[in-house]
């Protein structure tokens, strides 16, 4: 496909939302030459944050507060935001009409001809994909970043250049158009597979079903990096076509892999095996930072990057933000922002990151995920509990006060804001301690998404005198 393909086409843009990419989308096609008509069943004012981002575009009609099955029949293709699902009776009205309705990823795709490293996984993947894109960076190609946090997609495309490498962040909902139309991408990397997203996709197989789409399309000569510690993922690579590269906390003694041994990562590029780094050489707090190091590290080398050039840029990696980010010091107390825990695995994976004791902050919004091991790991692990208002959290408090010791129970706050989880976590913890904001679940009811309730942390923190 080439960009002229939508010159004077009629477009419908389903979905305009407030994380970017529906603004980038609107924008690739204005500049393109395309008629665009953007429809959401947000009104004009809950829009208003990205509609101002649109301000004095041409060519642009806004059908908001509801939807017109015209917007559907009677045009040239339908590109929808990825959260919406496929059996949605709007996009059926399209394809019953036989228009086309595409993602931004799949359009991105198929009008990309530079290479593509594709990162997914239930959790690590904005984290993976950006270390990818640091080394690639230190060891001077002309990376660019593609759908990792929130960014728009299609209008990315205007920064690539002959030599340039796409390092694309893929969610489940984008790979479900990725495999709608066959496509997957040159480097795949698959960090694990956890219980996510099951509000919507009912099953693990229907969620495992779109995820598999980053490598079902590969060609033989093309790489799936895999976590060897993840069963789900080991046991879904057996249908790649692709060749192989593995990452594990563990000695892989065949096939090419990065691996944990004796406190440094060593590369076993098939041949020989030999150490990169050492773990004390990296700066980054968390175990689970280790596997998106090893991660990243395996596709960059997937993708010709010399180990000496991987191991100068490793110990420079940094954090990113709203996963386990330091925020500041106050009082004596670390406060770490790690609001994009929308699932009990990470919440426990960031418990686990620190000595100190810790104040959490939890809770939210369900999405059909068991709290039990969590409920655990926070009575063993958090000195306090305060946790946000939210139906997730009426489920995790059962599971927290099942698992205390008789006579040993915990006074429990419960907060509608997050001005007063900071304020009431300022009045527990002492010199020495981290306050940690994980919440576990995700944000919708207090907060517009999880980095709105990350930067309202940050917010608060930064306040306080």
């Amino acid at each position: 496909m080439n960009p002229s393909f939508f010159k004077n086409k009629k477009i419908t843009v389903f979905g305009l939302g407030l994380h970017g990419g529906g603004v980038g989308t609107v924008k690739f096609l204005v500049a393109n030459g395309a008629k665009v008509i953007v429809t959401d069943i947000k009104t004009r004012e809950q829009l208003a944050s990205s509609l101002d981002k649109l301000k004095g575009l041409k060519n642009v009609e806004y059908i908001l507060g509801q939807h017109r099955p015209e917007n559907f029949t009677k045009v040239d293709m339908v590109i929808k935001t990825p959260p919406v699902p496929w059996t949605d009776k709007n996009v059926k009205l399209a394809l019953d009409a036989g228009v086309p309705v595409e993602g931004d990823s799949s359009l991105f795709f198929k009008l990309c001809k530079n290479p593509i490293i594709g990162v997914t996984g239930s959790k690590g993947k904005t984290t993976t994909a950006v270390f990818i894109y640091e080394i690639l960076k230190s060891a001077g190609k002309h990376a660019v970043k593609v759908g990792i946090g929130q960014t728009s997609v299609l209008d990315k495309l205007a920064l690539l250049k002959k030599d340039s490498v796409v390092v694309f962040e893929l969610s489940s909902w984008r790979l479900s158009a990725l495999g709608r139309y066959n496509l997957s991408p040159q480097i795949a990397v698959f960090k694990n597979m956890l219980r996510d997203h099951l509000n919507y996709y009912k099953t693990m197989e229907a969620y495992m079903k779109d995820k598999k789409n980053i490598f079902l399309f590969q060609k033989p000569k093309d790489w799936l990096v895999i976590n060897e510690d993840d069963e789900l993922v080991r046991e879904a690579a057996k249908e790649a076509k692709s060749q192989i590269f593995r990452f594990s906390y563990n000695p892989v003694e065949k096939n090419k892999a990065v691996f944990i041994d004796n406190d440094a990562i060593f590369l076993n590029n098939g041949i020989d095996v030999k150490k990169l780094i050492s773990l004390s050489e990296i700066k980054i707090p968390g175990r689970h930072n280790l596997s998106n190091i090893m991660a990243a590290i395996s596709a960059c080398y997937a993708f010709g990057i010399a180990a000496a050039e991987i191991k100068k840029a490793v110990p420079d990696l940094k954090g990113v933000p709203h996963r386990l980010e330091f925020v500041r010091e106050f009082s004596g107390v670390r406060f770490y922002n790690d609001t994009a825990a929308t699932i009990p695995d990470a919440t426990i994976s960031a418990l686990n990151s620190f000595e100190a004791p810790i104040t959490l902050i939890a809770g939210g919004t369900d999405k059909g995920l068991d709290f039990a091991e969590l409920g655990k790991e926070i009575v063993q692990k958090a000195k306090n509990v305060i946790l946000l208002k939210g139906n997730a959290t009426d489920d995790l408090l059962i599971r927290i006060r099942k698992n205390f010791p008789e006579g040993q129970e915990k006074e429990i706050e419960i907060v509608d804001s997050m001005e007063e989880a900071v304020g009431k976590a300022v009045e527990v913890a002492t010199a020495g301690d981290v306050v940690l904001l994980s919440p576990g679940a995700a944000s919708f009811g207090l907060f517009l998404n999880e980095f709105d309730r990350g930067e309202k942390f940050r917010e608060a923190v930064n306040r306080l005198k």
